[in-house]
């Protein structure tokens, strides 16, 4: 990496009007790729950020995606009391 080429590119840049610096970035940054979902979803089971999710209970069921027992109770209670 050439640290002093950059060094002195700051300084020159800073003295260009916004528009000009955002030219620029819109320069450099037009031929980042964004993720693929694969790639995003690789992230998201890799980081950690959704480990919680291990545990919670379940309020669906696997087979047909609707809520169990407690949860059918507790709304068939709700309707019948209203």
């Amino acid at each position: 990496m050439n640290t002093k080429l950059i060094e002195s590119l700051v300084p020159i840049i800073e003295t260009l009007s916004e528009e000009e610096q955002l030219l620029i970035k819109a320069k450099l940054f037009s031929n980042i790729p964004y993720p693929s979902t694969s790639e995003i979803t690789q992230l998201a089971q890799s980081g950690g950020a959704f480990q919680f999710l291990h545990d919670e209970p379940d309020i669906y069921t696997l087979e047909d995606g609707e809520p169990i027992m407690i949860a059918k109770l507790i709304n068939k209670q709700l309707t019948t009391n209203n």
